[in-house]
């Protein structure tokens, strides 16, 4: 088991920066491809972000492009999520995500295997 714990949201102005960051517990022996998604209310939760095991492959959502960096300190068994140039449509609870196997589909909520249990950004206009 792997446990997943967000810290760094909060309340911020339109065109503010946040720093999310993850630390994950647990069996974390072996390394885990890790994401971010968001829940808005009234809405699914989609995918960010996603950075697999060795740093060296990454996505990123079309609407953060430019304005979201994802990060991993593997030493630290943490990742970063830095947001910039927010806007009040970023406003979600913003989750940690994790799976191991193939980084192949992590895209997808339905192939995770671990999730934190949400941390809160807010934007306001």
């Amino acid at each position: 088991q792997v446990q997943l714990v967000e810290s760094g949201g909060g309340l911020v102005q339109t065109g503010g920066s946040l720093r999310l960051s993850c630390a994950a517990s647990g069996r974390t022996d072996s390394l885990y491809h890790m994401a971010w998604f968001r829940e808005a209310p009234g809405k699914e939760r989609e995918f960010v972000a996603a950075l697999d095991a060795s740093g060296t492959f990454r996505d990123i959502t079309d609407s953060v492009i430019g304005r979201f960096t994802i990060s991993r300190d593997n030493a630290k068994n943490t990742m970063f999520l830095q947001m910039a140039n927010l806007k009040p449509e970023d406003t979600a609870l913003y989750f940690c995500a994790a799976k191991g196997g193939r980084y192949v589909s992590i895209t997808s909520r339905s192939n995770i295997q671990f999730w934190g249990q949400g941390i809160q950004v807010t934007v306001s206009s």
